[in-house]
């Protein structure tokens, strides 16, 4: 399974935020660390904020924190609602059109793949994820 761009750039800004601790950090902050799109993350972030998972601050001193404790944010939760429109295969989307879809066996198997996919990431915080925040900062070039 892949994780879309979108999903992928959502748990980097939720892990860099956690390693930040109450620190606010800026969109164009957290871009120029993992050398992506401003203007993708713009997006993430719009995203992020909306499902109550981040707060946003605008002017002098704004930023963008947490608002919710690491170890509340379930990785296979977000992964799920973040990716609900990506079906893995075209069968398993709403349109999807092969020709052996009624009688194809795989189907089950790919679908029982993706569940359990989602059930081993949902043994996972946010928190569990950055417990080597030393680590992770050095990674980041960023000083704790």
């Amino acid at each position: 399974m892949r994780l879309a761009s979108f999903t992928d750039y959502s748990l980097r800004v939720l892990i860099y935020l956690a390693i930040k601790g109450e620190k606010r950090s800026t969109v164009s902050e957290i871009a120029d660390k993992y050398h992506i799109s401003r203007n993708h993350l713009v997006k993430v972030v719009h995203n992020l904020s909306s499902m109550g998972i981040i707060d946003s601050f605008k002017g002098k001193g704004g930023g963008i924190c947490l608002c919710t404790s690491p170890e509340k944010i379930n990785i296979g939760l977000l992964v799920k609602e973040l990716e609900s429109d990506s079906a893995l295969v075209e069968c398993l989307g709403l349109n999807g059109r092969c020709q052996i879809n009624p009688s194809c066996k795989l189907k089950k198997a790919l679908k029982l793949a993706e569940q359990n996919f989602y059930e081993t990431l949902e043994n996972f915080t946010l928190a569990d994820i950055v417990t080597n925040k030393k680590s992770l900062s050095a990674s980041l070039g960023l000083q704790l």
